[in-house]
């Protein structure tokens, strides 16, 4: 196997001198910052509106999101009904229809909530380790066993990809020996900077310098993207997040990687990585109205049909079929998918459907003999 030597030709911003003291240019992110500002507004304003049992809802929905994407942006797939059984179960939302939660997922749900619930708690080395023992409670990352609530060892800590023996390095971390010093510096700054820089700056700025320094041997995306969920929540002296900047995140993988590797390749003004922390945030925000119309279409559903009687079965089937997406009924409902939900036989799933189709609940899709399936009638 090929040994990868140390880029020592490579200027990483934090070789450069003046580091950790990263500059951006005020003008050319003034206008970004009123888009964003702007669009928070108009989303806490609808979030008020809903009243707090949707609200909690749409938040539930949101945290659900920002799990599995957190999670997604690092190639690990989460299942989405034990994420909804995790965040029911914190949130005080319905869960008696959902499986029970794996001890990985009801971590990164610990790791998300304390960050966001506790935003106002001082932020500490104990915390930032507490977090990263949440991540991986089995002492494994994978197949491999890793270092667990303590910094990484003394590999060199590069991102790379390729065959072995051709591989790419996108960045090289600052040594071990340098983390110690390092994270007291990145404390210091992130307490004085609270309250002396604009949030959503500081937010972007942590992103990047958390991940930078990468002190972990795995989970440091997913921990920075925890910190910078908590300078967000810190900004809006909210604990609530109604936007997943994770989601966004992974809808533009690919860009957010070549931002991070040219970021940390430059120099010490990190303006381009703002415009994109920026525009990102704001596409994050607009994409959240989103599971805000799902939530307020469910709930005008079933205030519509209230008078209307069906048994738990088919109340969870609906609730399904409301809850489109990942976890809901891909191509619609059929029988088949019936009996294997509502855990009945083939005969009791012909018989409730069709009466599901005669109250009106549901209607039926084109399609014909075993092609047919059935939707929510809105």
């Amino acid at each position: 196997m090929k040994r990868l030597s140390l880029q020592k030709d490579t200027k990483y911003i934090w070789r450069r001198h003046g580091w950790p003291n990263l500059t951006y240019d005020n003008n050319k992110l003034s206008v970004l910052l009123g888009k964003v500002r702007f669009s928070q507004g108009l989303l806490l304003g609808r979030m008020g509106e809903l009243g707090f049992n949707l609200s909690e809802e749409a938040r539930g929905e949101i945290l659900v999101n920002e799990a599995v994407k957190t999670s997604a942006v690092e190639g690990t797939i989460l299942n989405y009904d034990s994420v909804r059984s995790s965040v029911a179960r914190r949130l005080g939302l319905p869960s008696a229809d959902l499986p029970s939660a794996d001890r990985y997922v009801d971590g990164i749900i610990e790791v998300l909530l304390d960050a966001t619930n506790n935003y106002n708690s001082s932020l500490t080395v104990q915390r930032l380790l507490g977090w990263q023992a949440a991540l991986f409670p089995t002492g494994f990352s994978g197949l491999h066993r890793i270092n667990v609530g303590k910094w990484r060892g003394s590999e060199p800590m590069r991102v790379v990809s390729g065959p072995i023996g051709h591989e790419t390095i996108h960045f090289e971390a600052p040594p071990y020996k340098k983390i110690d010093h390092e994270i007291k510096k990145f404390l210091a700054w992130w307490s004085k900077s609270y309250g002396g820089v604009d949030g959503l700056i500081r937010a972007g700025i942590a992103h990047l310098y958390f991940v930078t320094i990468h002190p972990f041997e795995d989970g440091n995306g997913r921990i920075a993207r925890a910190l910078t969920d908590m300078a967000l929540a810190q900004d809006e002296k909210m604990g609530k997040r109604f936007y997943s900047l994770s989601t966004q995140i992974m809808a533009e993988r690919n860009k957010y990687y070549d931002i991070l590797e040219s970021s940390q390749k430059g120099d010490l003004d990190i303006t381009d990585w703002l415009v994109w922390f920026l525009q990102c945030t704001e596409r994050a925000i607009t994409n959240a109205e989103k599971i805000v119309s799902k939530v307020l279409a469910k709930a005008s559903f079933w205030k519509k049909n209230s008078a209307t009687t069906i048994n738990e079965r088919q109340r969870k089937v609906i609730n399904l079929l409301l809850d489109t997406g990942p976890g809901g009924f891909m191509g619609g409902l059929t029988t088949r998918k019936y009996v294997s939900f509502a855990k009945t036989s083939r005969v009791t799933a012909y018989r409730e459907i069709t009466d599901l189709l005669e109250k009106g609940l549901i209607k039926q899709n084109d399609g014909k003999g075993r092609n047919v399936s059935y939707d929510v009638n809105w």
